[in-house]
């Protein structure tokens, strides 16, 4: 039976996922390992990781495939996130990982992570005909993606992720007063507005593909929304947890059922995100989708033969 393993490297683990085909089914996860980054930490000024942060990213990835991989290396598509991809430094950092472990990384454009997501979300779905809709907000970037078909019709790629904005707006995570708590929602409302993004029409299905979405939708479930179970994230709940983390330390938000604490200090800016996503998107509510990138590309180098396929538009380097 076919395999395919995703190694994701991103600014908060990295995680070895390994996936097959079964009769019957579309995606079924037979393997997993991750290895805690934190990688936020190690950013300098200029978005370059420190000495600290380049080597703890290739003791990761050694430690991830270290332990034997369930497919062949040759068949394991190693790929990392924002915070290497726009870090000045990237062509050093993929050039250390690979001296040190032989894993060659490789970096995905943010449309095409908008894509992977999207060809994720939709086999998560099902395959009906409708329109869908799918959000996702990572540290560095947003993205967006909209269709009727297995493909999208639509991808957006944003600079506008959580990390970002905290660094850029909310530095520590604060927000020291409502005046430059209302900027940073003015500017983010700005940006989504004017990259002219598509909208959900009544009936349209809308998914959320990120642990940022996923942990707002578990804090709204505890504040007054037990029925959605932390499946659904609405505008309105959003809303009313924003001031809550607003008037927070990052080290109080995470003890916020939901709220994790390498993620504690990102949540009032991936909240400011989300609120104007769904605003600008036309969404009064989103569900949580289980699937994301890494999925997509499972599900992709799954159809390769031999499990040798690239995602399209990936740039990589050595």
């Amino acid at each position: 039976m076919r395999q395919a393993a995703v190694l994701d490297v991103g600014c908060h683990s990295a995680l070895l996922a390994v996936g097959r085909r079964r009769v019957g089914a579309v995606l079924e996860q037979v393997y997993s390992r991750k290895v805690r980054l934190r990688l936020h930490e190690a950013l300098d000024g200029d978005g370059c990781l420190d000495e600290s942060g380049v080597e703890s990213v290739w003791r990761a990835v050694a430690e991830v495939v270290a332990h034997g991989l369930p497919v062949p290396p040759r068949e394991m598509f190693a790929f990392a996130t924002s915070v290497i991809r726009d870090a000045p430094n990237r062509e050093e950092i993929i050039a250390r990982v690979n001296r040190a472990t032989g894993t060659r990384l490789r970096v995905l454009p943010g449309v095409e992570e908008a894509r992977l997501a999207y060809v994720a979300a939709r086999q998560w779905a099902g395959f009906p005909q409708r329109p869908l809709l799918v959000l996702d907000i990572g540290g560095g970037t947003v993205e967006v993606a909209s269709g009727t078909a297995d493909r999208p019709h639509a991808a957006h790629s944003l600079p506008l992720g959580a990390r970002r904005i905290t660094r850029d707006h909310l530095p520590g995570g604060r927000a020291p007063g409502e005046r430059r708590l209302a900027r940073t929602r003015d500017h983010v409302r700005q940006s989504l507005t004017e990259a002219a993004l598509p909208t959900a029409a009544p009936g349209d299905r809308v998914l959320a593909c990120s642990k940022v979405f996923a942990q707002l939708a578990c804090l709204t479930a505890h504040l007054g929304e037990p029925q959605g179970n932390g499946r659904w994230l609405t505008l309105s709940r959003l809303r009313t947890a924003i001031p809550l983390l607003a008037g927070m330390t990052p080290a109080h938000r995470a003890r916020l059922p939901g709220i994790s604490r390498h993620r504690a200090e990102q949540s009032l800016a991936g909240a400011l995100v989300a609120e104007a996503l769904l605003e600008t998107c036309g969404a009064p509510r989103v569900e949580i989708c289980g699937w994301s990138t890494r999925e997509g590309l499972l599900l992709e180098h799954l159809k390769e033969p031999g499990g040798r396929g690239t995602a399209r538009g990936e740039a990589a380097i050595a």
